[in-house]
């Protein structure tokens, strides 16, 4: 229930993601009133390197947050919290006396490290970085993004063994401008995705900075998700709105969609795709390369989930509108699919940066498979379509799998949201190829509804997590209706496809 006792009469959530900034207003009791949005520049210097320039980032976030205030008319005082939800990987060095980032941002698609993980791999690294991390050695984490950096910007070894740099994924970046300087902090949603935090202990970890030859003083404080961390510098937005909740983008989805207790999942379809299942208490020891990681911490009690991260899904989209430019805007595939021969045999392999779990290759890349004469337009929309669902496939049988060796259900329905999911096709094509019932929310942008769930539970505007789980509605089901044997059909040719790519 709603504490009507508690101040403020709205929730700001800043959604910083890969490919845009928002802010969303909520009021206290979770209704969304409105969003301001802003583009990001992605930059591509090199073959297989992404960047974003941090600044621009901080800078959109202020042109968020104010337009949206100053569209509502909304005292800033009433605003009870702000919850930050973030691109996480996306690795930022900033100087501590200027605020200011010490070279571009390398983002999580990043794969410029993929040497470097080689190397760490061939040393035999591997079971130390499972064990402490729950993840996988991929130039995918920040810690590898933080060594290179050190090791090629001109003097931030130097500077970084003075002191004077501090290293944050994108919600430590924003708060440390946010807070006027006042806090070097992060959550242990984004701390447990950089190689360099132990799970287990909820601390950094000196044996994995010292593999990375990461100064410990670079490091921001771990606090927990929902909490403490400041209140936004007055001069910013007209108040010192307090700032309740931080936490990486799949994990503030997970809250949004009611992933509250062991065995709920869910998967985010945007510019890649994330699967997350509740663990609870259990921290998965993947025995398919998927990652055991932070769902939360709630009152220094840590919740654990288990994700595999799919690298291109709305990316896949993309390539067809701007590189192929096959139709002009994203909402037209689905149009174009519908259109396709159901007989067509074309299998999309999007590893346009690597594969992603349950493969974890970074050297494979993208490429299309049975084309024929009369292969058009509609069949590359549909099998762009098909990918997002067979890449989701590999991953619910790498769940199911490690989910029943530690005791746990495989659920029989994904909860979904992201951009894509509006595209009522995509999602019968994903129930079809997965086998598993679909279930989409009438809030589809969940990770800044989980953000402001979080951040209003942080301001005592929810007594419970069972609160916010009440806010969550059905939009539509989608059942399986494909039937067996061409289901198994196509999922062998996706099978032959990937390991031809893997070659």
């Amino acid at each position: 229930m709603t504490n009507a006792t508690a101040q403020g009469s709205y929730i700001l959530a800043i959604d910083q993601g890969t490919t845009s900034t928002r802010a969303v207003l909520y009021d206290a009791g979770l209704q969304p009133l409105g969003e301001v949005r802003r583009d990001l520049t992605q930059s591509y210097p090199a073959d297989g390197w992404v960047e974003h320039d941090a600044d621009e980032i901080w800078q959109a976030s202020l042109f968020v947050v104010r337009s949206l205030i100053a569209r509502f008319g909304v005292d800033p005082a009433a605003i009870a919290a702000i919850g930050i939800t973030n691109q996480r990987e996306t690795t930022v060095l900033w100087d501590r006396a200027t605020g200011r980032p010490v070279a571009p941002a390398i983002v999580w698609q990043d794969r410029r490290t993929a040497a470097l993980c080689e190397r760490l791999r061939g040393q035999g690294a591997g079971p130390l970085v499972a064990e402490r991390t729950g993840l996988v050695i991929d130039p995918y984490f920040s810690g590898t993004k933080i060594a290179w950096l050190l090791d090629h910007v001109d003097g931030a070894r130097d500077a970084a063994a003075r002191g004077a740099l501090a290293f944050g994924t994108i919600d430590s970046f924003l708060l440390w401008r946010l807070t006027g300087g006042r806090v070097h902090a992060t959550d242990a949603t984004n701390a447990s995705r950089t190689l360099l935090f132990d799970v287990r202990r909820q601390a950094w970890d000196p044996e994995l900075l010292h593999l990375l030859d990461v100064p410990a003083g670079l490091l921001p404080q771990v606090r927990d998700t929902v909490g403490d961390f400041g209140a936004c510098d007055p001069a910013l937005f007209g108040a010192a709105i307090p700032i309740r909740a931080l936490a990486g983008d799949q994990q503030a989805a997970a809250f949004g969609q009611a992933c509250l207790a062991p065995g709920r999942i869910k998967a985010t379809y945007g510019t890649g795709c994330f699967v997350v299942a509740n663990t609870g208490e259990t921290l998965v020891r993947s025995a398919h390369q998927l990652l055991g990681t932070v769902a939360w911490r709630i009152a220094g009690q840590p919740a654990y989930a288990l994700e595999g991260s799919i690298f291109v899904a709305g990316a896949a989209v993309q390539w067809l509108r701007d590189g192929l430019k096959l139709f002009p805007a994203s909402p037209d595939i689905e149009g174009l699919a519908a259109q396709a021969n159901p007989q067509s045999q074309v299998v999309l392999v999007p590893a346009f940066t690597g594969l992603g779990a349950p493969y974890w290759n970074a050297g494979a890349r993208g490429a299309m498979f049975g084309l024929t004469r009369d292969t058009g337009v509609p069949e590359l929309a549909r099998a762009t379509l098909e990918a997002n669902a067979f890449q989701t496939w590999d991953l619910i049988e790498a769940f199911a799998a490690d989910l029943a060796a530690h005791g746990l259900p495989m659920p029989d329905t994904l909860r979904v949201d992201g951009g894509m999911v509006a595209n009522g096709l995509a999602m019968q094509i994903l129930a079809d190829l997965t086998g598993l019932v679909i279930e989409r929310p009438r809030v589809t942008e969940t990770t800044a509804f989980g953000a402001a769930a979080m951040a209003g539970l942080g301001a005592g505007l929810f007594d419970t997590t069972d609160a916010v789980a009440a806010r969550w509605q059905l939009d539509r089901r989608f059942e399986p209706a494909m039937p067996a044997d061409e289901r198994d059909a196509r999922r062998a040719a996706w099978h032959d496809a990937i390991r031809r790519v893997q070659a």
